[in-house]
């Protein structure tokens, strides 16, 4: 396979509506060549919208789709540089793998020979080399996924579109899968626009990372920037679990703040931040947990842990509310009903706007 230059997707003000409704009400968003971007959001977020009409499958009401700078807008499926990866594989049950793989090449009018062995370089690609005379009912659930990935990237596509990829694939499988899709993707460089409702998938295999709420954006940016500092209560809770609660910003220094939780003090991130009321998200595993002495700047009490071999959840009840709370220190998990002192790890916090 020789792929070509990998192209850019461009959003310009796109709205999208179903008679009465509208799922997209104005999105504009880039996607630069030869990254991954993954969309990401619970149901109805507008995702799955978003990636139908950049493959023709939806038309936007108004605004405009660009792949590669060619304005591809209202050109039906067929006719834009791209592929798609589908939840389901949608691979013949009759035809072989390789066949599979072929079949877009041969449509195209391309000769058998050179079709199959185009569609034979793919499934190498893929680590399915040898494989291609199997039927997909003679291939594991990630191999047939593999087959699905080949023959979208076998027509050299600009843009590699995956809808759910992983979501028929139990969660061992998954990680193997999606670490698969990620090499592929950094080897051959091609741009690749991944559709997931899975916090981790997102995480494990993306350049950037598009948050949609309501059929907007609610937040992007690289993975560790998104976990590390949400901009809202919903991103901090949506990537990965966060413990939302009020506290006061009583001193702002430069890039760094310090928050007053009860008489705790701790630094934290302090970008764009005043003083004053505000909200503070905290990971469950930032939290630390020790039995409570009288100096204790803030307190609470166990009231449920649950042992999960490599950790202990804990909740832990505060005047500010439940805590769920993370500890890898299993040898030494406390009880039920014991009063504990809480304090803040360094990272896994941050002051979020609500």
């Amino acid at each position: 396979m020789n792929p070509k230059a990998p192209g850019s997707v461009v959003f310009e003000n796109v709205r999208k509506s179903f008679g009465a409704f509208t799922a997209i009400p104005d999105l504009s968003l880039t996607i630069e060549p030869g990254t991954l971007v993954t969309l990401l959001g619970p149901s109805g977020c507008g995702k799955t919208t978003t990636l139908r009409m950049l493959a023709g499958l939806e038309h936007p009401s108004s605004g405009r789709i660009l792949i590669g700078g060619k304005d591809v807008t209202m050109l039906p499926a067929n006719e834009r540089d791209v592929s798609m990866v589908f939840q389901s594989y949608a691979l013949f049950p009759h035809m072989t793998a390789l066949d599979n793989v072929a079949y877009g090449l041969e449509s195209s009018g391309m000769k058998r020979k050179e079709a199959r062995e185009k569609a034979e370089n793919a499934l190498s690609l893929v680590g399915l080399a040898g494989m291609g005379v199997r039927l997909p009912a003679e291939l594991s659930g990630g191999q047939q996924q593999r087959v699905a990935v080949a023959r979208a990237l076998v027509v050299e596509p600009q843009v590699l579109l995956l809808d759910e990829p992983l979501s028929n694939l139990d969660a061992r499988l998954r990680r193997r899968v999606r670490t698969d899709i990620r090499e592929l993707q950094q080897r051959l460089g091609f741009t690749a626009v991944y559709v997931t409702h899975d916090q981790d998938e997102a995480l494990a295999v993306s350049d950037r990372i598009i948050v949609m709420k309501d059929g907007g954006i609610a937040q992007q940016g690289a993975p560790r920037e998104l976990y590390d500092a949400p901009a809202s209560a919903f991103i901090a809770d949506f990537m990965g679990e966060a413990n939302v609660m009020p506290c006061d910003i009583i001193e702002v220094d430069g890039d760094s703040a310090t928050i007053a939780i009860e008489g705790l003090r701790h630094k934290v991130n302090g970008r764009s931040v005043k003083r004053g009321p505000a909200q503070l998200a905290v990971r469950p595993n930032a939290i630390t947990l020790t039995p409570r002495r009288d100096d204790s700047p803030f307190n609470g009490q166990i009231v449920h842990s649950a042992y999960l071999g490599d950790h202990v959840e804990y909740e832990v009840q505060t005047e500010r509310g439940s805590l769920f709370v993370v500890d890898t220190t299993v040898d030494a998990a406390l009880p039920p009903r014991t009063d504990v002192a809480i304090a803040f790890k360094d990272r896994g916090i941050a002051v979020i706007g609500g």
